[in-house]
């Protein structure tokens, strides 16, 4: 098994489809309970799983009530289930040093055989998700008209669940920007700085720096964490460029990605911090005005041009290669859109008297789609634990339910609900499943992409990562799962995307759409299910809306926006803006 193990390091070395473990407070996500918290129901010094007489200790930062069982449950199940069969539960009560009662249970035999799930009981649970998590087209069409409803009203009036947030960038990229731009990219994980250098009739070269964020700095002073994005973009264009002060500045667009409402290209407030950020001093204020001053203070040689979101990078990227894209998504950590509009349907910026043919790019924010309400999206009690506890409850829904961070959390709460029912893992030690969010999305990936008879790659995921066994039933049961809830995620996706479409008008004529993020990039068939749910929605029109893997909206997208921008106003076109 250990050859499994190395292969399956080896590609998860290069494959997380929710970017990077949650740590900290990642986005709408728990805290995981530390190491150190004494907890009811937890594990002896010989590795036994226990679990509290007063019922289980909660595994997502709150309680787990669909799933929990009373002190009287637990009686009435002693070391036998209701179908009797050995339960994990075990056959006696200790007192644990923190003064809770808990029962246990440890294998005194080691030569027989664990019991495991029966093949009438798998399917039977297979049918019963099948239900939960299908998609049917007519839930699909009802999906896609609210979505399409909540994108108007973002449009007609600020402070809509969906902001649908003007970006102030005007139009389409013409395919003849040139010359040099710097791109700075503040995203969850890494600051990146980028020099691109624009050729023309879609063509670009990129020279770019990583540079690591830990998490201190991501909690740090709000100033503090610009200040540390000065002093990068300052070594990168000084040690690696070998640029001064006496070569003139560079123009500089500066990629934000979290929620920032803008009144001007290179202004935004931001409103709230997601990707685990958390600086203080910072949510309410504005971001460029705040960079800027960092700018001055460590005297770099750039100026600041453009205020963006990847997303918006994205669809300016992929237009500069293939104008026929129309729409861009990000379906990753998080989820989001952009588009571009006419300005004469955005009411809510009537005030800045632009043309009513004008183009002005959306950042829908669409992860927010039916918050709070939740009126249109199929939410699961899987999805309502995940939600309620979330750092952000009521939150977020459309990206709780698609976004690659909450995927494997979907399906361990599964998994831990068929574990309190005794059909899974009976008499083994399961308190590594018991973890909140420790099922990455990346194992769903590797268990769909394994083809093997035996589905050697399911077991080595938890034999490896959760020492328990399994067999070949149970590991086709979990590679099912898997499916679903992959499937789920990419037809939901589509329906944010052919509500865009829809309001657009791009079915008859069809369209690109530029699509990123690890989940889209990484997820096996994740972007053929999309393919496929538009023909759902659409009818053989469908085939028209085509997805492809788009350019990099953060580095060359927001240097392309840059040199939009500078161009725009050295021609005297509201300059204000």
């Amino acid at each position: 098994m250990s050859s499994i193990a190395e292969s399956l390091v080896n590609k998860l070395n290069g494959l997380n489809t929710s970017d990077s473990a949650p740590t900290g407070q990642s986005p709408s996500a728990p805290a995981s309970p530390t190491s150190g918290t004494p907890r009811h129901g937890s594990v002896l010094d010989n590795g036994t799983n226990i679990g509290s007489a007063l019922g289980r200790k909660p595994s997502v930062g709150g309680t787990r009530p669909s799933f929990a069982m009373s002190s009287n449950e637990m009686e009435r199940r002693g070391s036998a289930g209701s179908t009797g069969r050995i339960s994990r539960r075990g056959s006696n009560i200790v007192m644990t040093p923190s003064g809770a009662q808990a029962v246990y249970h440890t294998r005194t035999q080691d030569d027989v055989e664990l019991p495991h799930a029966e093949k009438k009981t798998i399917a039977d649970h297979l049918r019963k998700y099948e239900s939960l998590l299908t998609l049917t087209p007519q839930r699909m069409r009802m999906i896609v008209h609210a979505f399409e409803d909540t994108l108007d009203n973002g449009l007609q009036k600020d402070g809509q669940i969906v902001p649908m947030i003007p970006t102030f960038v005007f139009g389409w990229p013409s395919g003849t920007e040139v010359g040099e731009y710097l791109a700075l990219d503040l995203g969850g994980t890494n600051l990146r700085v980028c020099l691109v250098t624009l050729q023309g009739q879609g063509k670009f070269q990129v020279t770019q720096t990583k540079y690591r964020l830990t998490e201190e700095q991501k909690q740090d002073e709000g100033q503090k964490l610009l200040d540390f994005c000065a002093e990068c973009l300052d070594s990168f264009i000084r040690d690696t460029l070998g640029r001064t002060e006496e070569d003139g500045l560079l123009p500089l667009g500066f990629t934000f990605s979290y929620p920032c409402s803008q009144d001007k290209i290179d202004h935004g407030v931001l409103i709230r911090w997601t990707k685990g950020f958390g600086a203080p001093n910072i949510e309410g204020r504005d971001v460029a005005a705040m960079f800027m001053d960092s700018l001055k203070r460590f005297n770099v040689p750039a100026e600041l041009t453009a205020l963006i979101n990847d997303t918006t990078g994205t669809l300016i990227a992929s237009n500069y290669v293939d104008p026929h894209t129309k729409i861009a998504v990000i379906f990753g950590t998080g989820c989001n859109a952009a588009y571009m509009e006419n300005a004469g349907s955005i009411p809510k910026i009537d005030n800045i008297g632009l043309p009513k043919e004008q183009g002005m790019a959306i950042n829908c924010e669409w992860g927010a789609f039916d918050s709070f309400d939740h009126q249109h999206l199929p939410r699961t009690k899987y999805d309502i634990i995940i939600d309620e506890s979330s750092n952000k409850p009521g939150e977020q829904s459309f990206e709780k339910m698609i976004a690659g961070l909450y995927l494997g959390e979907i399906f361990r709460l599964i998994i831990c609900e068929l574990i309190d029912a005794g059909d899974l893992f009976l008499g083994q030690n399961t308190y590594k499943l018991e973890k909140a969010y420790a099922f990455d999305t990346a194992f769903l990936s590797l268990m769909e992409s394994d083809v093997t008879d035996e589905l050697l790659t399911v077991i080595g995921v938890f034999t490896h990562f959760f020492g328990v066994e399994t067999t070949l039933e149970e590991r086709q049961f979990f590679k099912k799962l898997a499916v679903l809830i992959g499937t789920r995620s990419a037809r939901l996706s589509a329906c944010g995307i052919a509500a865009i479409v829809s309001k657009k008008g791009y079915l008859d004529e069809g369209c690109a759409v530029g699509a990123d993020g690890s989940l889209y990039n990484k997820y096996p068939n994740f972007a053929n299910r999309v393919h496929a749910a538009l023909v759902d929605i659409f009818g053989e029109k469908g085939k028209n809306i085509v997805t492809h893997h788009a350019e990099d909206g953060s580095g060359v997208g927001s240097a392309i926006i840059a040199a939009m921008t500078k161009a725009r106003k050295d021609e005297g076109y509201f300059v204000q803006y």
